[in-house]
């Protein structure tokens, strides 16, 4: 078993074995261990929270496509808005104190929600809050791995988070959320359940050591902050221009990127329009909409398991361009289902196979599509996203996937804004059908134009520092820390 870090170690000791070096090696380490629960039981919980408020909305609103748009709002624009300052004021503060401030916060932020739970402006409000605080908590998070690890654990450190961060939308949004809400009778379960899981995530992360600030003049300053603030701001908009620069450049990244954006782009339209689609278009309650996001998350595991055993054998540029196709012809299956149900049963029924009318419902055909959809998602994010990462050169790759998370943060945001109030307006089929023509235009233009990607296999790249497009929709994006970075050093 290796040995516990000590913080701040200046210098290297014994170099460890070769066994403590990987995942289990480093989840050997007590406080390792507990920063990682504590990430897992947020992480997790969050992505709980979405979906249970989601379906706590979507029932106080009749299904309205809006209100539940500017709930996910709500999730998102602080991300966006202080992620860029967010790392000023953790390196002024212990982070320790940080992380177990901010999982307090959001706990009582939860606990409070039960009381007010048909207030929407206060759960808007509230959510905002604990948007604004998650800010806070994943810089924290991220840039104290060094302190509670070795040198040689960060590699293994590093990927563990990443993994998790990657998993977490699916196992909380897809399968615990749903699936606890069911359980448990009502949201108000799930919100007390999520509240437990932050405290405990709080005594986990009182147990790591401090991490003393390491900013000039640490603690809180006014005016020192507001002008690191603003020299954050400004870099992080510099940076972002490099990144737009060598994108104009390159035109097989501006592809990539597109092809991540769309599929972050439909991630939203599907979580505005949930709830509404159940109730209106399949005859049911806004929380099963369960029916499509399950059968989603289970394609999505389906399609990156294919990649991994088939991806080596199939040209990159028509995997991608397929999927986007399929995801196209998806979204039109899923706004006509109701029609084409009932034009299938009756054609069944004529022709005297009365037996297969289960097979051609409207629910079977929905599972059946929103499968297909999850496998061409896989399709199109991860061998785009692969592209990425062979391609970019290590000087702006930083940039460019911080252009990545604005890409995907505004592709998230354009269809929430705009898809909830025309779903209103028109029918969430009607908003589905729009985009499966749209997605269309994109994959018929990539497949008659000249060639956006280099002839390679679609085989996924090795997890890394990649973004992952479904997790960055749900949760801001914890920065990760320079992996040859030792602790204590240049700080």
């Amino acid at each position: 078993m290796s040995r516990e870090p000590r913080t701040l170690l200046a210098r290297e000791v014994e170099p460890l074995p070769a066994d403590a070096q990987g995942t289990l090696g480093v989840l050997r380490n007590s406080r390792f261990r507990s920063l990682w629960l504590s990430q897992v039981a947020t992480q997790v919980g969050g992505n709980m929270v979405l979906y249970g408020l989601t379906v706590l909305v979507a029932e106080r609103t009749n299904s309205s496509a809006s209100a539940v748009s500017l709930l996910l709002l709500t999730f998102l624009v602080p991300a966006v808005v202080f992620s860029a300052v967010a790392g000023v004021y953790v390196d002024r503060f212990d982070r320790r104190t940080i992380l177990v401030a901010a999982n307090l916060v959001r706990a009582v932020a939860f606990v409070v929600m039960l009381f007010l739970d048909t207030n929407l402006l206060a759960i808007y409000l509230l959510n905002i809050v604990v948007s604004t605080v998650t800010t806070l908590f994943a810089p924290a998070e991220a840039s104290t791995i060094p302190f509670v690890v070795r040198r040689e654990q960060l590699l293994a450190a590093n990927g563990l988070f990443t993994f998790t961060l990657q998993a977490s939308f699916a196992v909380g949004f897809a399968v615990l959320g749903p699936f606890l809400v069911i359980l448990l009778g009502d949201v108000q379960g799930l919100l007390i359940l999520v509240a437990a899981l932050y405290l405990v995530a709080a005594g986990m992360c009182a147990t790591l050591p401090p991490v003393a600030p390491v900013a000039e003049g640490a603690g809180f300053h006014a005016t020192a902050a507001l002008g690191e603030a603003e020299q954050a701001v400004a870099g992080t908009f510099g940076q972002l221009r490099e990144g737009l620069a060598y994108i104009r450049a390159n035109p097989s990244i501006f592809w990539s990127l597109s092809y991540l954006g769309i599929t972050a782009s439909l991630i939203g339209v599907l979580g505005a329009l949930g709830p509404s689609f159940a109730q209106h278009s399949l005859g049911l309650g806004p929380k099963d909409f369960v029916v499509v996001v399950l059968p989603l998350g289970a394609g999505l595991v389906v399609g990156i398991l294919l990649l991994n055993a088939y991806g080596r054998y199939l040209p990159r540029r028509r995997v991608i361009e397929g999927g986007m196709l399929t995801l196209a012809v998806c979204l039109g299956l899923l706004a006509v289902a109701a029609p084409l149900s009932s034009f299938l049963k009756a054609r069944a029924s004529n022709n005297g196979f009365v037996q297969l009318g289960p097979l051609v419902s409207l629910l079977a055909i929905v599972v059946v599509v929103a499968i297909v959809a999850g496998i061409a998602y896989a399709l199109v994010a991860v061998p785009a996203q692969t592209q990425l990462q062979e391609e970019l050169p290590a000087d702006v790759r930083g940039r460019v996937f911080g252009v990545l998370n604005m890409l995907v943060s505004v592709a998230s945001f354009v269809p929430i804004i705009v898809a909830g109030p025309v779903a209103d307006l028109t029918s969430p089929d009607a908003v589905l059908l729009a985009c499966g023509v749209l997605v269309a235009g994109v994959g018929l233009r990539s497949v008659v134009g000249p060639a956006p990607l280099r002839p390679v296999s679609a085989e996924p790249a090795p997890l890394g520092g990649a973004v992952d497009p479904v997790a960055v929709t749900a949760m801001p994006l914890a920065r990760q820390p320079d992996a040859q970075q030792r602790p204590g050093e240049g700080r």
